[in-house]
């Protein structure tokens, strides 16, 4: 088994500032745009080109590489700081980052060259194809395969993925495929796909209730290059270890920036309504306190299972452990549950204010994204697979 190439704590704290720009970005830059974003199911491009001006595609590659070397709980911080804006352009810079993580932990010498090059010097974007049709969502097993290419020195893969999010806007894509066309289908690999060696032909739209900035369609892809371009640890070793727990933690924080936007608008209508009588204790106020104490809970549970995870990610016992999966695995199905309470209670502190599209305190938009926390990688899978997990695991789960 091939470990882990560094922890998150290798370079050292250097997300002050890049903490700032996203901040700034997403006041000036994602906010105003989160509306037509979100009418016109468009992919988020300003914002996208702002955090690559401000060099935040690369902020969790290490220093010696050229990026920031940003810790995993600062790269989480600002995945909330944009949720709280736009949950969509939070997704994607979430889902990029996942992509990052896999790459600087499990790659090589010839993907150092990739993240210095692209990711650092060229801030490019990079997307995900995991699933693949008729396989019912299992992101563990693979139909598609690498194949040797017709001169015998690269690969070539051919893949139907139904979800690629903003696939057409990425400058590279890691794609989930058997390791030979010989392969059982949970012996997998990832690879890391070019956009100048990619074809990508859409099969499916991308009209939904949420999270339709993403710009998510089906495509069938058609993908070559270098031997290389193949991460050399198995992708079960990738996902246990970083693609799941890291997903699931970034998400997470997507989810928690919505939370806290719906909290900020149920807070500033209970003060308004305040400053109508002075001296007395609107209904809504008691209301408000439960609704900021569930919101605490979920930020302690979002952050410290960051915290959690970034301490235990050079230690392979802990990261290989059935209760650490089973925290990690329980923390999504738990904070997407959560966003979605926080969201309607917000909503019902604000009533019809909260209702309407055309008011300054609509609530519609964070209540359809919240709705899709539970369905990116479906809950009753994930309690599925933890619940056998628990059936297995000897060992406490604290």
């Amino acid at each position: 088994m091939i470990e882990p190439r560094l922890s998150w704590r290798v370079d050292g704290a250097a997300g002050t500032d890049q903490l700032a720009s996203a901040e700034r970005i997403a006041a000036s830059v994602v906010g105003p745009a989160a509306a037509d974003v979100d009418r016109d199911a468009r992919f988020p491009k300003e914002a996208i080109e702002a955090m690559r001006a401000e060099r935040l595609l690369s902020v969790l590659v290490p220093q010696r590489l050229g990026g920031a070397g940003s810790t995993f709980s600062q790269v989480a911080a600002i995945v909330e700081v944009l949720g709280r804006q736009c949950a969509s352009t939070a997704m994607i810079y979430a889902m990029h980052q996942i992509q990052v993580a896999c790459l600087v932990r499990h790659g090589s010498a010839e993907i150092d060259d990739f993240l210095r090059d692209e990711v650092v010097g060229r801030q490019a974007l990079l997307a995900s194809a995991t699933t693949e049709a008729g396989i019912g969502g299992d992101v563990r097993t693979s139909s598609c395969a690498v194949e040797a290419g017709a001169e015998g020195d690269g690969f070539v893969l051919r893949k139907n993925a139904p979800v690629i999010s903003y696939g057409q806007y990425a400058d590279a894509i890691l794609v989930t495929a058997r390791r030979c066309p010989e392969s059982p289908p949970s012996d997998q690999v990832l690879v890391l796909c070019r956009r100048r060696q990619l074809n990508l032909e859409p099969t499916s739209g991308w009209d939904t209730l949420g999270f339709r900035g993403t710009c998510s369609p089906g495509f069938l892809i058609e993908a070559s290059g270098p031997l290389s371009a193949i991460l050399p640890q198995p992708y079960a070793d990738i996902s246990a270890r970083t693609m799941l727990p890291v997903s699931h933690l970034l998400w997470s924080h997507v989810w928690l920036g919505i939370a806290g936007a719906a909290v900020s608008v149920a807070h500033s209508h209970v003060r308004n309504e305040a400053r109508k009588k002075p001296g007395t204790l609107p209904p809504a106020a008691i209301a408000l306190a439960e609704l900021v104490a569930q919101h605490l809970e979920l930020a302690a549970l979002t952050r410290d299972a960051a915290a959690r995870y970034e301490s235990a990610s050079a230690d392979t016992e802990v990261m290989g452990a059935l209760p650490f999966a089973i925290a990690m695995n329980l923390l999504k199905v738990s904070a997407s549950t959560k966003v979605v309470d926080i969201v309607t209670r917000a909503m019902r502190i604000c009533g019809m204010a909260a209702y309407r599209e055309d008011s300054s305190e609509t609530l519609g938009r964070l209540l359809r994204d919240a709705h899709g926390a539970a369905l990116m990688v479906n809950n009753d899978r994930i309690l599925n697979n933890s619940a056998q997990m628990l059936l297995v695991s000897k060992e406490g789960l604290s």
